[in-house]
């Protein structure tokens, strides 16, 4: 079918797969840095310098569609005439902490909001980052005429800034203005935080077309850096996704849209039709560098320490609230280390228990999505940590199922150019719905299978015989941590 490319602005660089269409195979790749980016605000027109840059040297030559990803959370604010009123907010600016109580006061709560549109205000999304406009910039809140996100906008600008303005279900599910139970926008929560309406981008379905380029290259929806990243990896239901950053991600995807009412869980759209609730937890790899540093060693230091330890860490167990928690909700609390005996006081049980607390805090923000019926059968662990001996060999038996380790790749570029194959292949009439494929809701197209392409290289780790072993340490850690928070998962909204 020829050459697609994907194309991935990040908070810190562009990114660039070209792709075959029919087969998913990387024929050439482009890479670029964004201009370093001062605080939690950016000019879009860097993102736009750093794809030039990026796609240099005939790098799109011959391609027919393009697909774009992008930092999710960030607001480009526009006014009347589609010019920028101010620097894009970024999904990493905190500054919007208290609009975001303020918001969840002004609609009834937390259970309000989650019944409405599956979240609850977080400083990141952009209906919070509208009302702190509102509220310390008012002269330029009443003049945005239009909001748009990350992707939107460099999708906008591929196209030549046409009359004609898009999004897609996964990007339109992180603003806290569309809801992804009901697949429509909330245009009274945009008044409630802005205090008047705005032009919101129309939702394209999964293999919808935003546009054709004025050279004719196709650009397919877009989506979020999260959905891009699991519609590159291939994962669907069954599985969960572990990202291990210095905070922790868990995600599934499911086939419906859940409500939180504790906020526990953010109802996300995948880039696919189906759903991707996520779980984030304020530690993860930061509790093994603060570890490490302790220790006086690095990462893989730490992880040769805890491979020298055995399971249970000798009966030490380390509640990883190193800068309180998310999940459970213990935002004002610490980390602790229990069971310390003189004969388990050494570096290598230490070192255990670091690993051990970790994985287990994500255990549990696993067992959130279990517990609302999301299916997990196996879990893939993303991010540098997931190279880690002592992290590979200890994950299995405590989430209990077969861990993935993909290989290092560019998934949310592969994503976005899977996105773009798709929207060719359905343009062009070669990727058809099944035979005797129902019509989708108020009578639009049938649905139609993205393309198959190969499933992430990866290293497998089953539990085998170690799953008795890694259960019965999480339920030592289930047991200190319900001994030191009792009630800390039966919060209530």
């Amino acid at each position: 079918m020829g050459k697609v490319a994907g194309l991935d602005s990040s908070s810190e660089s562009t990114r660039i797969v070209v792709c075959d269409a029919d087969t998913g195979a990387v024929i050439r790749q482009g890479y670029a840095p964004h201009p370093v980016e001062k605080g939690p605000e950016a000019d879009p027109q860097a993102w736009l310098m750093s794809l030039g840059e990026a796609a240099g040297g005939g790098l799109l030559e011959g391609v027919q569609a393009i697909g774009v990803s992008a930092q999710q959370h960030g607001l480009v604010p526009l006014d009347a005439d589609g010019n920028l009123v101010r620097p894009a907010l970024l999904g990493n600016d905190k500054r919007a902490q208290g609009a975001a109580a303020d918001l969840i006061d002004s609609l009834g709560g937390r259970s309000a909001w989650a019944q409405a549109v599956g979240a609850v205000p977080q400083a990141a999304h952009l209906v919070t980052k509208l009302r702190w406009l509102a509220r310390t910039e008012p002269a330029n809140a009443a003049r945005i005429a239009e909001v748009m996100q990350p992707h939107d906008w460099l999708a906008w600008q591929l196209l030549g800034r046409p009359a004609r303005r898009t999004t897609d279900r996964g990007g339109a599910s992180a603003t806290g203005f569309w809801s992804a139970a009901t697949e429509s926008y909330r245009p009274d929560l945009v008044e409630l935080a802005l205090g008047h309406q705005v032009r919101l981008p129309e939702v394209l379905g999964p293999s919808g077309t935003a546009g054709f380029t004025p050279e004719g290259l196709l650009i397919s929806a877009g989506t979020g850096e999260t959905m891009a990243a699991a519609f590159g990896l291939g994962v669907g239901e069954g599985d969960a996704v572990v990202s291990l950053g210095a905070s922790g991600s868990v995600f599934g995807i499911h086939h419906e849209a859940l409500a939180d009412p504790t906020g526990t869980i953010t109802s996300f759209a995948d880039a696919t039709g189906r759903h991707l609730p996520v779980v984030h937890t304020t530690n993860a790899v930061r509790v093994l560098r603060g570890t490490a540093e302790m220790l006086g060693t690095d990462l893989e230091g730490l992880s040769a320490l805890a491979l020298k330890s055995s399971p249970g860490a000798r009966g030490m167990v380390l509640l990883p609230y190193l800068e309180g928690e998310r999940t459970p909700h213990l935002p004002h609390t610490a980390g602790s280390l229990h069971g310390m005996r003189r004969e388990s006081m050494k570096p290598e049980h230490v070192a255990r228990a670091a690993v051990e607390g970790m994985l287990c805090g994500l255990a549990d923000a696993l067992d959130v999505l279990r517990g609302r019926g999301v299916v997990v059968r196996r879990v893939f662990l993303l991010g540098p940590a997931a190279e880690l001996g002592a992290v590979q060999a200890a994950a299995p038996g405590l989430f209990g199922v077969q861990v993935v380790v993909p290989q290092p790749a560019e998934y949310a570029a592969l994503g976005a150019a899977r996105q773009a194959a798709w929207a060719l292949g359905v343009a062009h009439g070669t990727l058809l719905p099944a035979a005797g494929a129902e019509p989708g809701p108020g009578g639009a197209s049938a649905w139609v299978d993205p393309p198959e392409w190969p499933a992430a290289a990866s290293q497998i780790f089953e539990p085998g015989e170690e799953l008795p072993v890694g259960q019965a340490v999480r339920q030592q850690y289930l047991a200190v941590r319900d001994d030191a928070y009792p009630g800390a998962f039966q919060r209530e909204p």
